[in-house]
């Protein structure tokens, strides 16, 4: 494969397993000439825009279920959104299903990755150092904080036991502490879906894709699906200093959600989402493959306490909001040489996976290189009063 080549793609790659999952997604419609809100089904992309012409929309509605039960216009068979690569189709193409939400994350959330962060921020950001690093900790902190519930009494007792060891973190307050780190992914709009090249920033040396579930959350805080996500994330931004957090997340093209959000029925609940295990898989050109997993049974927040402490009485979202959970997953495996670590190359593809939320599956590239994001909720709005369908 070389970087002009598209990601190839067909609705069996990206589908879920359930036969029976209700899912929403959003395409731009060549027919329609802009963004639709879709209902996947039986192989077909069903148009939604005249019960809601946005996804934020869509998710304000109390019975969903009734709503789309009779479904909508076809506007072809998923194929056809997708049979010319990149997420791309003759009839259109894939977007991320969400629109005017806020892009929000939740951060160290897996004691497997807050002993990563804990290594990013004595690194310096210096990939290089992050074996003797790693070596040195991981058997000390993974041994205090297995098992430990955020902000309950053990993890303060834990707390005072690492202070004292000169071990204390910004990380470990934000892991084990009362308060979760919950910060701006990516600003509504600018989120690419499932076959689309995601960016990272030219300069970073040192980044990783992390492969997460992603809630969707209305308005009133309510919990109505989930998807996958990929919040690109630079290791040695963020590893220099915390208070880069900004510019090691929200890059072009860096935040990646797709392929459609799965509502939450009687055949899939919240409760589903603690024994699912998310997949990554990365290919490269160079030959080079990594294989992994995350596991949200290892979660050490609860997905509710995660929405409830992103939306509630000193904050609100008034279009809702996709929350990531966060990832077990931080990338060791040796890429240019024996303790070089992982980073991303031009050219790799990630796929994110879950048999009950589908295949994520996208190819990176400089954030500079990858087509700007020109259309944001202005351009929205434009469009749909051009098309009569804003009432």
């Amino acid at each position: 494969m070389t970087l002009n080549t598209p990601v190839a793609l067909n609705a069996k790659d990206i589908l879920p397993e359930a036969k029976d999952a209700m899912l929403l997604g959003r395409v731009w419609s060549k027919a329609a000439n802009g963004p639709c809100t879709v209902l996947i089904r039986d192989g077909k992309v069903l148009d939604l825009m005249q019960i809601a012409p946005t996804m934020s929309g869509l998710l304000e509605i109390d019975d969903l279920a009734g709503a789309l039960r009779g479904g909508g216009p076809s506007l072809g068979p998923l194929d056809g959104f997708l049979d010319q690569g990149d997420g791309t189709g003759q009839l259109g193409q894939l977007l991320a299903p969400c629109d005017l939400q806020a892009v929000k994350a939740a951060g160290v959330t897996f004691a497997g990755s807050m002993v990563e962060r804990v290594i990013e921020e004595r690194a310096k950001g210096d990939p290089a150092l992050a074996e003797s690093i790693r070596a040195e900790l991981a058997e000390i902190l993974g041994g205090n904080l297995r098992g430990l519930v955020p902000g309950s009494h053990k993890a303060a007792e834990v707390k005072t036991h690492l202070q004292k060891a000169g071990l204390w973190s910004q990380y470990l307050e934000v892991g084990i502490g009362p308060d979760a780190e919950i910060f701006t992914k990516a600003q509504p709009m600018s989120a690419v879906g499932c076959g689309a090249q995601i960016g990272v920033h030219p300069a970073s040396h040192w980044n990783n894709p992390e492969p997460e579930v992603v809630l969707a959350i209305n308005s009133r805080g309510e919990i109505r699906g989930a998807t996958l996500g990929n919040d690109v994330n630079l290791r040695d931004f963020e590893g220099r200093s915390a208070l880069l957090l900004g510019k090691a997340k929200d890059n072009n093209a860096a935040a990646s959600v797709g392929p459609f959000i799965r509502i939450f029925d009687e055949g899939f609940s919240l409760e589903d989402l603690s024994t699912l295990r998310v997949h990554l898989e990365i290919t490269g050109e160079d030959g080079f493959t990594l294989s992994d997993h995350s596991d949200m049974s290892q979660i050490s927040r609860q997905p509710a306490d995660l929405a409830a402490q992103l939306l509630n009485a000193t904050h609100q979202y008034p279009d809702g909001a996709m929350l990531y959970l966060g990832t077990m997953f931080a990338p060791t495996k040796d890429r240019d040489g024996r303790g070089k670590g992982f980073t991303h190359k031009t050219g790799d593809v990630v796929s994110v996976s879950s048999p009950s939320l589908g295949r994520l599956v996208n190819q990176v590239r400089p954030c500079d290189a990858v087509a700007p994001w020109t259309f944001g909720a202005r351009a929205l709005m434009s469009n749909l009063a051009a098309r009569g369908m804003l009432k």
